[in-house]
């Protein structure tokens, strides 16, 4: 009987001690190089997807960089190159190549993130800094100076 009440009494402290060591969480770095502008085709590039949750999406005439993240919430989108959208994979949104929303719940277009060229030339991608377009609320950034690159 005093083993139980031990034991129970020993696993009680443990649980009591791991209150102390909260765990961490390990976010990927807002900031990274994505490469050269040169190194873009045309179309949607997922190379950062998996590790920083972004899109670099070229045109003719830009490059611009869409957070991967549903505006409804919060789930990351998947690209269907066959059918050239972006369609959320928990309540159907979907969102053109451009990342604005024509279907579903969400409720306005993904953002952008801030793009800059470093001095050596190579696209650096900020997503602790996103441009956001609201047609509800009258705000669309999407053509501020970062939000894109002209190329």
């Amino acid at each position: 009987m005093w083993a139980l009440i031990w034991g129970y009494l020993g696993v009680n402290f443990l649980m009591f001690l791991r209150f102390f060591f909260p765990r961490a969480l390990y976010e990927p770095n807002t900031v990274f190089t994505a490469g050269y502008p040169s190194d873009f085709s045309l179309g949607i590039d997922q190379r950062f997807l998996m590790t920083n949750r972004v899109w670099i999406v070229r045109e003719p005439d830009r490059i611009f960089a869409i957070f991967a993240r549903c505006t409804h919430l919060g789930c990351t989108p998947e690209w269907k190159s066959a059918e050239n959208k972006f369609k959320c994979p928990c309540h159907g949104s979907g969102y053109d190549s451009e990342g604005v929303n024509f279907e579903g719940p969400a409720p306005r277009p993904m953002d952008r993130a801030l793009l800059k060229l470093d001095p050596t030339g190579q696209i650096v991608v900020d997503t602790s800094r996103l441009f956001v377009d609201d047609p509800r609320a009258g705000v669309n950034h999407f053509n501020d100076p970062g939000a894109f690159l002209n190329v």
